[in-house]
């Protein structure tokens, strides 16, 4: 049911969830359907449509813009936040993000225990994202076990059989909208922040909880019998930050709140020339049984990582920069000009995927004309054949990946990034404006430069390819920590441990402290792994839902 006032709340409620996002709507509709007779109340701080600004987001100050996109590029204050621009990519962690590595230290602070306990939530989470089968390994698939990236590929400490699946995607606040409006139990307000959370009694209880109507400023008071904060890495985290009285019945406040904060580094460093016949090259998405887009990623064995000390990485065929016009490809060109074109690039793509296309550069303009002139008419049907399958088909084409003849594709790496004290969210004086401080470390850096050295030795010695590098070796540091920019993958600043000394919350998302608070967020991950968080956290979310139901 959605709520049009608080003046129709009820007195109290078995479960608060602060945040729409998909991990708040995840955990509300998996506990309302194993608690029937139980009753939700889901607070949104923003309305069921976007706004074009917002207090929070106006009140984020990033020290490190060069490595951090701002906030209005990378969350959305509405019903079913950030889903509402998610591009759609979902992809599981791996063992080596809950194991301890030297590259780590002692930050590693989950464990395989809880990665394997997660899984068996998977199916859920993947019902969610409408992504298929929770299976993300292409061996799992009878008629692609034997298939290859490349001829002469073998699977050895590079691996070429781990995917990414894709939702359609999934808006959350559009395609669950009805679900929560339809279930009596369940309660939506939107248009309220999350306050001020009473001082835990001796049973470490919370009682009380007092949110703000955005616009009108008036408070009110709610109580239920457990909350979840699920706001968001950022959000979550300022509202922690804000009220550190939930961690009084400890004597301190948890030394790691705020801090740790990750994402990933990514960008382009280099390209892969196939030797094989390009005709066999797996450069693009694979349709499975169900219709969904899969696509394959070079990944290194958790043994290979390990021995050389490495940050988890996936490296995945792309296409070369689309701004730079000498790639000579009139679909490449059109798809770029209409990209920095006002009004339309911005219909085009949300702004932080569509700065990854166009470097925020407006370079060669009359040159990619003449691609896309020299290439006419396929420079236009190409596009026109991808926008539909994008913007028209129910399951939409991902992106668009197109075929090399000459076996020669750009590298896109997604790298791990380690987990350092000194990047963080803190707030300000004024207790309401966020700082983040936010960088990259040598080892990250190294890190990427060190798997592409072993992807090309791979390569080289299965005589299946070789790589080509677009700097030169004193220039990639430099290259890399310029073209790296994150923000949208937050993790690490309420992390999961096994104690309050070293995290914020248990291995059941239960804030130290206290016995009914939890955060589910990626905020809770003390590893980003080479993952985007957004199906785990689904994964969590579920599996949050079902201990809070056995609690019970």
């Amino acid at each position: 049911m959605i709520l049009l006032s608080h003046k129709d709340l009820r007195d109290r409620y078995d479960l608060c969830v602060i945040g729409s996002g998909p991990g708040g709507i995840i955990l509300t509709l998996e506990y309302a359907k194993l608690n029937p007779d139980k009753t939700v109340l889901l607070v949104e701080y923003g309305s069921l449509k976007s706004e074009e600004k917002n207090a929070l987001d106006d009140s984020i100050v990033i020290e490190n813009i060069t490595n951090h996109h701002t906030p209005y590029e990378t969350t959305n204050k509405m019903f079913g936040g950030t889903t509402q621009t998610w591009g759609g990519r979902c992809v599981n962690y791996n063992p080596i993000d809950f194991q301890q590595r030297d590259i780590v230290g002692e930050n590693c602070t989950w464990d395989l225990a809880f990665y394997h306990d997660a899984l068996q939530y998977s199916e859920i989470s993947a019902k969610y994202f409408e992504c298929g089968e929770p299976v993300f390994n292409i061996n799992s698939n009878i008629n692609l076990k034997h298939s290859r990236i490349a001829e002469n590929f073998t699977k050895g400490i590079v691996t070429d059989s781990e995917v990414e699946r894709w939702s359609m995607p999934t808006r959350f606040g559009e395609r669950y909208r009805d679900d929560i409006k339809l279930d009596h139990n369940i309660h939506l307000l939107s248009s309220f922040e999350a306050r001020v959370f009473a001082k835990p009694n001796t049973s470490s209880m919370v009682e009380t909880l007092e949110i703000r109507q955005v616009f009108t400023g008036e408070l009110v008071t709610i109580k239920a019998g457990d909350y979840v904060i699920a706001a968001g890495a950022q959000e979550s985290t300022r509202v922690l930050l804000r009220n550190v009285q939930l961690f009084s019945n400890l004597g301190f406040t948890p030394p790691s709140l705020g801090r740790y904060y990750q994402g990933h580094l990514s960008g382009k460093i280099a390209s892969v020339k196939f030797y094989g016949n390009p005709k066999k090259t797996d450069f693009g998405f694979i349709v499975d049984k169900d219709g969904v887009y899969l696509r394959r990623r070079f990944q290194f064995t958790g043994e290979t990582l390990q021995k050389h000390n490495l940050l988890n990485t996936a490296i995945w065929l792309d296409n070369p920069l689309y701004y730079d016009p000498s790639h000579g490809s009139g679909a490449m060109s059109f798809m770029y000009l209409a990209m920095i074109t006002p009004v339309l690039g911005k219909k085009l793509a949300p702004p932080a995927i569509a700065q990854s296309v166009t470097k925020g550069k407006v370079f060669g303009v009359t040159k990619h004309i003449a691609n896309v002139l020299r290439q006419f008419p396929s420079s236009l049907l190409t596009p026109a054949s991808i926008f539909y399958k994008r913007y028209f088909s129910k399951r939409k084409l991902p992106g668009v990946f197109l075929y090399s003849p000459d076996n020669e594709y750009a590298l896109h790496f997604h790298a791990e990034q380690q987990p350092v004290f000194s990047n963080l969210m803190e707030l300000a004086g004024d207790g309401e404006t966020m700082l983040i401080k936010y960088s990259l470390s040598d080892d990250d850096i190294n890190s990427v430069i060190k798997v592409h050295e072993i992807l090309d030795e791979y390569l080289r010695e299965n005589k299946c390819g070789e790589l080509i590098y677009w700097f030169k070796q004193d220039e990639l540091k430099d290259a890399i920590r310029l073209m790296s920019k994150d923000g949208i993958h937050q993790s690490g600043t309420t992390r999961i441990a096994s104690s309050a000394q070293k995290g914020v919350v248990n291995e059941d998302l239960r804030l130290w402290g206290t016995s009914n608070v939890y955060v589910c967020s990626s905020s809770v991950f003390p590893t980003s792994s080479q993952a985007n968080p957004t199906f785990f956290l689904g994964v969590v979310a579920a599996r949050l839902a079902n201990f809070l139901t056995e609690k019970a």
